[in-house]
């Protein structure tokens, strides 16, 4: 109240932020007309007189910006009929297929429940109630949490909670839409037979609709004889969830990655790969949270955390789980195939502390369009990365015979941090890992345990198996480098180098960055806005030869201007035109005050030549507390698809409240000057209907007058 009193006495109601005001050349087309942004850019035009004249005082607003002459059109949101669901919730990854004759499919990803803005909007979106009052008041005296298996089985909470997990299950998973092209260009929704739902739940009725597993970890899943859980399905899985980035293969299927899959059910396995139980990770609902949503319907942990595969353009077809690519929190998939090589596949695993892979396939590519290709998932190696300082590289083999051979604490102390070393669990009928402090407690850990098959005991693939499901403790063991969150992969279609997005160098309680490669501008061994770095593969993978040798630079950098950065915070998902130009959107938390500075969330067009290589130029930005996910383009790239996520995350639906924060910022000729910012609190974004909820959708963007995106 006290913030909203003092913007009504200063009178700032009326100053909007600017929209488009300054211009950049595209490379070998017309200008491009750009946002201007909450803070100085070196891309915007302006002098430093203008950049404070026009910035000390500012008002953010709750809607989706674009640059003039372009427009967005919302193509469909949370709730609309989908195949034989809805359309889900969180929508994040987009992937479009061209089906010739103006006919497209746009593949979608639902990643996870924001739960405020979720429950204001359910019965408008989806309609009914849900038990909300019922399920937290019965849980109020067991702190928020029950394991759902404990319950009698004429229990009434039984039958709330799934209902309640059932609603938000339904809306998680991937969607398939069907779309057509208009006269104008235009791309409109056409409801149609390939439509498709893959829920959080699928298969757990109709055995039909479960995915399948290729690799060795379906041998795990189909042992009988096990140290943890075991959900009597075999090697069939009910469902995906938490499905964030993704990616497609050259011959047209697309690839879902399960990210923090730990928010449903249980991460930790045993050493022989099997699940924890349950009871680790009960359902819990406290009136602010939702999770453990796979705790009512038995659902083992052990069998999400993949890399999940599907053809839009074959709704019979089972979606895929690859366990070859390991299980771990998938944020990206890049896809090389080309013919006469293995093909390669790489990922991030978004955590602090994770790591890079790399999927070499055993067989070789013939024909990169040929869908056979999938069966190339089947036979391979994992492999993980080892950065050097200065900028080299090695890939690190996970197989039965890779040495054990830790990160100590030490190097971390070399930068004044403390962070212990985590590896697998040195009791082995133990299920997870452990943190060990001392270089002396690594040393014997590492005495006691060489290999990885002393780590993981067994014979053939059930043995490969059980590395495979514990990918990102077997990595640490095996001493891959501690990566800075690594949220997105993609390759350059002009060098064919990889472009890896790194959102955050910042430490928990599993895991920290390695500060010798994750550094800041002036050396920070903690930089929270992240970089974009470029790995070139020192030549082709063989067959028969494991492992390989990379160089890597880092091409843009987070931050503010006057710290070294580019204007951005936290890069996200890329994708690349044919031109080689990057796009990137931000996932700054809308909850970190260090971050406010940044203002919200936004799309971003890197330069591949051009008076402006080496900027970032700002291009969209999105309503109040969300997020913008998954661009994608339509083949001519006339169409930017981009996927708005979470609008009003925090505050739910806006009623009218807004904040007042106070900047300092820094102008292009090095002087700082004070910012007063008046920022909404809350969302009705897309409707801009006041007291109406807020809903995560899927917008495209084009030019007014049509034609390329860039010329």
């Amino acid at each position: 109240m006290k913030r909203r009193t003092l913007f009504q006495l200063m009178g700032l109601a009326g100053l909007g932020m600017a929209g488009a005001t300054s211009c950049s050349r595209s490379p070998g087309g017309p200008p491009l007309a750009l946002l201007q942004g909450p803070i100085p850019l070196a891309s915007d035009g302006l002098s430093a007189a203008e950049q404070r004249n026009r910035l000390a005082r500012l008002t953010i607003e709750d809607r989706l910006q674009v640059p003039d002459g372009f427009h967005a059109d919302v193509l469909v949101t949370w709730g609309d009929p989908l195949g034989d669901s809805r359309f889900g919730y969180n929508n994040d990854y987009t992937a479009f297929t061209d089906l010739g004759g103006d006919s497209a499919l746009l593949t979608v990803n639902f990643e996870y429940i924001s739960f405020r803005p979720w429950s204001e909007g359910f019965r408008e979106a989806v309609g009914g109630d849900l038990p909300l009052t019922q399920v937290r008041e019965a849980l109020a005296g067991r702190g928020g949490t029950v394991d759902v298996a404990t319950l009698a089985a004429d229990d009434p909470l039984r039958e709330q909670i799934d209902l309640l997990a059932r609603a938000a299950m339904d809306d998680l998973g991937i969607g398939v839409v069907a779309m057509r092209r208009q006269a104008d260009g235009s791309w409109r929704r056409q409801r149609g037979d390939l439509e498709r739902r893959i829920t959080g739940l699928s298969g757990l009725e109709d055995p039909a609709s479960r995915l399948q597993v290729s690799g060795p970890a379906a041998a795990v899943f189909r042992r009988s004889q096990r140290l943890g859980f075991d959900d009597g399905l075999g090697d069939t899985v009910v469902g995906t969830f938490a499905n964030c980035a993704g990616g497609q293969t050259p011959w047209g299927t697309v690839l879902s990655a399960e990210e923090n899959f730990q928010g449903q059910v249980v991460e930790p396995v045993y050493a022989d790969g099997s699940s924890a139980d349950l009871s680790l990770h009960p359902f819990r609902f406290d009136g602010e949270r939702l999770s453990g949503l796979g705790n009512p319907f038995g659902l083992a942990g052990n069998k999400y955390g993949w890399m999940v595969e599907l053809d839009p353009r074959r709704p019979d077809q089972p979606a895929v789980k690859h366990s070859w690519l390991g299980r771990f929190r998938h944020e990206a998939v890049a896809v090389r195939a080309r013919s006469g090589e293995p093909l390669e596949v790489y990922s991030g695993c978004d955590r602090h502390g994770g790591h890079l892979y790399r999927f070499v396939s055993r067989d070789l590519v013939r024909d990169p369009s040929d869908p056979a290709n999938s069966r190339l998932f089947d036979h391979g190696r994992l492999e993980v990365a080892r950065f050097e300082p200065g900028g080299g590289g090695r890939w690190i083999v996970l197989s039965p015979e890779t040495p054990v051979d830790p990160q100590l604490p030490s190097h971390f102390e070399a930068f004044d941090l403390q962070q212990p070393t985590r590896l697998p669990h040195r009791d082995r009928l133990q299920a997870g890992g452990e943190n060990l402090a001392s270089d002396e407690e690594v040393r014997a850990y590492r005495s006691r345990y060489r290999t990885l098959a002393s780590l993981y005991p067994g014979q053939g693939e059930e043995q490969m198996g059980a590395i495979l499901i514990d990918a990102h403790l077997a990595a640490n063991a095996a001493g891959a480098t501690a990566a800075a969150r690594p949220e997105d992969t993609v390759l350059d279609p002009t060098s064919g180098d990889l472009l890896i997005a790194f959102t955050a160098a910042g430490a928990d309680l599993e895991g920290r960055s390695d500060p010798a490669i994750f550094r800041g501008p002036s050396g920070e061994s903690s930089w929270p806005h992240g970089w974009v770095m470029r790995l070139s593969e020192r030549n082709a993978p063989a067959a028969g030869r494991a492992g390989g040798n990379f160089r890597w630079r880092m091409v843009a950098v987070g931050g503010a201007p006057w710290d070294g950065g580019l204007g951005f915070t936290n890069p996200d998902n890329l994708s690349v035109d044919s031109a080689g130009n990057v796009w990137m959107v931000t996932d700054r938390s809308m909850r970190s005050g260090q971050l406010d500075l940044f203002g919200n969330n936004s799309c971003w067009l890197l330069p591949s030549s051009g008076p402006d290589s080496g900027k970032a130029l700002l291009f969209a930005t999105g309503p109040m507390e969300c997020e913008l996910c998954g661009p994608c383009f339509d083949s001519s790239e006339s169409t930017l698809f981009l996927a708005v996520q979470h609008p009003g995350e925090n505050h739910g639906t806006r009623d009218g409240q807004f904040e007042v924060q106070a900047h300092e910022l820094v102008d292009r000729q090095g002087k700082p000057f004070s910012q007063l910012r008046t920022v909404p609190l809350g969302s009705n974004w897309p409707s801009g209907v006041p007291g109406r909820p807020p809903r995560p959708a899927v917008v495209a963007i084009r030019r007014r007058t049509g034609g390329a995106l860039i010329a």
